[in-house]
């Protein structure tokens, strides 16, 4: 699976980490910035993330800044991209389940590596279920 995945400055260190942790499970991720802990701006990597769902590019997202916030709401701004503000492990799997997410927003200031990790293997792992909740996605880019 390809992964895109970007911060801004406050996520960097969360954003280093999850790359590796990603790698190490055998993700092809490809990092879109922040490149260091010098102050950024986070629509500056969230839309080239979002834009590289969007076109394919990239299978599934992984966007950090210091609320999540911010991240998830410029990738929303994509026509395709179902992004999800994610804080810990149910929140990331119903997001999957329910909502079809294909890019997880996570919150730098407000959680551990090892929290994160959690929220992005099953993030990785969970598939829509669909049924009731296909035509519900489907009204989102309406």
């Amino acid at each position: 699976m390809k992964v895109a995945i970007g911060s801004d400055h406050v996520g960097f260190t969360l954003k280093e980490a999850l790359k590796v942790y990603l790698q190490n499970k055998g993700f092809d991720v490809k990092d879109f910035g922040t490149y260091s802990e010098e102050r950024a701006d986070y629509p500056d990597y969230a839309h080239p993330v979002a834009k590289a769902v969007e076109t394919n590019e990239a299978d599934r997202g992984v966007l950090i800044c210091g609320s999540g916030n911010g991240v998830n709401m410029a990738a929303n701004r994509h026509h395709g991209v179902r992004s999800a503000l994610c804080w810990n492990e149910e929140v990331a799997k119903l997001a999957r389940q329910h909502n079809d997410a294909n890019i997880i927003a996570l919150p730098a200031r407000f959680m551990d590596e090892k929290e994160a990790e959690k929220c992005v293997d099953v993030f990785f792992t969970t598939d829509f279920e669909g049924g009731r909740h296909t035509g519900r996605v489907k009204k989102i880019d309406e």
